[in-house]
């Protein structure tokens, strides 16, 4: 059974998980599943992506029967092999930082609960949009484990280290109000799987280079020295002025129409 659906529509990818019955948990279907998806929308010309789940939640955490299946190997035989992203990834890391480390921006709408390798996934975005009722969780210590699906390189991005330290130690549930309260969230929408489409074709309407520009310069002034990032801001605009896309998005503001990108 499909684990991961993609679709395509004005230039909005749309990635859905698909296993409703169980509330989307994560199974080796469900890694193999997010991760081709990742692959594929990466080498695709989409703009921007919106990650979704069908059912009564956006993902309910790892399945428990996959972890048990890990019992009686070596461990560190399974986990530490670097496997994915060009040599920096397992499969487990992928699942969220295939969405991470792509080109156009990513925004996960969440509904129902985001426990554990769930919420790690949405990490992988770039903004997330909540439903009000949304339950979100770093389930892993309830299992007597830690994240270990990019969560702590994700994590620290967003949220104080007290604030990681209590999520990370209790696996206690917390509710949209306080997620977006700690900044583990963007916003609270009635519908997030509608605001996150409403916000995506925004985006692609914007010019496509300067999307991934922006993201690729965002990425690095959030971990590089102010030399580093001051070097960055004047290549990458290099980059962009006078070329096709930026020329569109000056004859479409003086005509006063909707750019179009070639």
């Amino acid at each position: 059974m499909t684990r991961v659906t993609v679709t395509y529509e004005n230039h909005i990818a749309f990635v859905r998980l698909t296993r409703a019955d169980k509330m989307n948990a994560v199974d080796q279907q469900m890694i193999d599943g997010i991760n081709a998806a990742g692959q594929e929308v990466a080498a695709s010309d989409a703009r921007a992506v919106v990650l979704s789940g069908e059912g009564r939640a956006f993902c309910a955490g790892i399945d428990i029967t996959g972890l048990s299946s890990m019992m009686g190997k070596d461990p560190a035989e399974v986990i530490n092999p670097r496997t994915h992203g060009e040599g920096t990834t397992n499969q487990w890391q992928e699942v969220s930082m295939v969405w991470s480390r792509m080109e156009i921006p990513v925004i996960a709408a969440i509904h129902g609960v985001c426990f554990g390798a769930g919420m790690q996934l949405a990490l992988g975005a770039d903004i997330r949009i909540a439903a009000p009722d949304t339950r979100f969780a770093v389930m892993e210590m309830k299992w007597g484990i830690v994240p270990d699906m990019g969560g702590m390189v994700l994590l620290p991005r967003l949220v104080r280290s007290d604030v990681l330290r209590r999520l990370t130690y209790t696996a206690e549930q917390v509710s949209a109000a306080q997620a977006a309260d700690w900044g583990l969230i963007t916003e609270i929408a009635d519908d997030p799987l509608a605001a996150a489409t409403a916000l995506a074709t925004t985006i692609a309407g914007k010019s496509p280079s300067a999307i991934r520009a922006a993201k690729r310069l965002i990425t690095i002034a959030e971990c590089q020295d102010a030399t580093t990032v001051l070097a960055a801001e004047s290549s990458i605009q290099a980059e962009l002025i006078g070329k096709p896309h930026q020329m569109e998005v000056i004859a479409a503001e003086m005509g006063k129409r909707p750019a179009v990108f070639k």
